[in-house]
């Protein structure tokens, strides 16, 4: 049975954790209708939290019902594959079987009611594994490590279980704030192609860019191997337009939004704007979390914790260029990770420190978010993924 040691950057109350691979499934019996999607929560669980939440959302309104729940610690990220059968969970810990790494563990996902069934579990090779995103065949789990900044790849095998890490590329670097002393890798995406990879940096604000072999699993140096952000941006997450064409960086430590353009035929990134994402108004301490563009590719979406908003920015498709639009509050505190719903029609925040999810409705003209009056209480909620 492993020891873990919780990391730094998780904000958690002080709790008994569970031992990592140990998993409980506790069932309400509630029926699946058509009308109704499934909806994955993972969590930070130091605290009353179970670790993953399995939630049914009304298509039609947006409210969401608790269906089930799966033990698991500090499963602070999700992965959901193409065909919807199997899930895979960071295990967001500093020590795992005694050496400074994370783990991922997997799930197979019933086909009938959407239950978790626990498979198998790796070391991540990097302490504090924050994200994770899979190819579209399924073959490959590519994995952000925060602490020690890495990325590694996991095999997936037969039914959906994980092998052993067959790569990892270790960051280098620094920056000038308290949070840069050494690299930390916050996310990792594939583009389209799936011939490139592009990872988020915090600690070095960088945009690490990576040629992907769909064939091998392996990831090298693209022929621009990054791209730099302004110092003391902190680069947390990004996200690209669905043409492709764009590249959308949300910066953690100055609040701003970076808009690039992007070509897969190098992987290379050529800065357009860097916006703020926060009224002019706000004087107080603020940190950027989450980016989505809504299917529609016309806007864009950020989440701030500290101003506790989601900010909505028009997307020129022309240029890439962003025009802000509103910042609302996110009617809790510490909003994370959002989710736009596979429809288009809703936005659901995970606000970790009040412990709730609030669901708004997308105004399908104007992007502004209205709200649809409903407001779940979750322990600890982190990410938030449809099946």
């Amino acid at each position: 049975m492993a020891i873990i040691k919780l990391g730094r950057r998780q904000f958690l109350k002080t709790g008994a954790v569970a031992a990592l691979g140990v998993y409980v499934t506790r069932s309400t019996g509630w029926a699946h209708p058509a009308l109704e999607r499934t909806l994955y929560i993972g969590t930070y669980t130091a605290g009353n939290s179970e670790g993953i939440y399995i939630y049914r959302m009304n298509q039609a309104t947006g409210r969401l019902k608790r269906f089930n729940s799966v033990k698991s610690v500090n499963p602070s990220f999700l992965a959901i594959n193409s065909n919807r059968r199997h899930l895979y969970a960071v295990n967001e810990v500093a020590d795992f079987g005694g050496k400074s790494s994370g783990a991922v563990s997997s799930f197979a996902i019933e086909p009938v009611n959407g239950n978790l069934k626990f498979l198998n579990q790796q070391s991540s090779l990097g302490a504090d594994p924050c994200h994770l995103t899979l190819d579209r065949r399924g073959r490959y789990l590519l994995v952000a490590n925060y602490t020690g900044g890495s990325v590694s790849i996991l095999p997936v095998q037969r039914g959906g279980v994980l092998g052993p890490a067959m790569d990892v590329l270790q960051h280098q670097g620094a920056s000038i704030k308290e949070q840069q002393k050494g690299p930390h890798a916050h996310c990792i995406i594939l583009d389209p192609s799936e011939r490139y990879a592009l990872a988020a940096d915090l600690g070095i604000d960088k945009v690490m860019v990576y040629r992907f072999d769909a064939r091998t699993g392996k990831l090298r140096p693209a022929s621009e191997p990054s791209v730099s952000l302004k110092p003391g941006a902190g680069p947390r997450h990004l996200t690209l337009h669905p043409s492709g064409k764009y590249a959308y960086v949300i910066n953690e430590l100055d609040s701003t939004m970076s808009a690039f353009r992007y070509s897969s035929v190098n992987g290379s990134l050529s800065l357009i704007d860097t916006v703020s994402t926060l009224p002019s108004s706000f004087s107080g301490r603020s940190y950027c979390a989450d980016v989505h563009v809504s299917p529609s590719g016309k806007f864009l979406y950020g989440s701030n914790r500290g101003h506790d908003s989601i900010v909505t920015f028009a997307i020129d498709e022309g240029t890439g260029r962003l025009t802000f639009l509103e910042t609302v509050s996110t009617k809790g505190k510490w909003p994370r990770n959002f989710a736009i719903d596979p429809t288009g029609r809703f936005l659901l925040v995970a606000n970790q420190h009040s412990e709730n999810v609030v669901t708004f409705k997308i105004d399908q003209d104007t992007g502004r978010l209205l709200d649809s009056g409903y407001v779940e209480e979750i322990p600890t909620p982190v990410c938030l993924r449809f099946a």
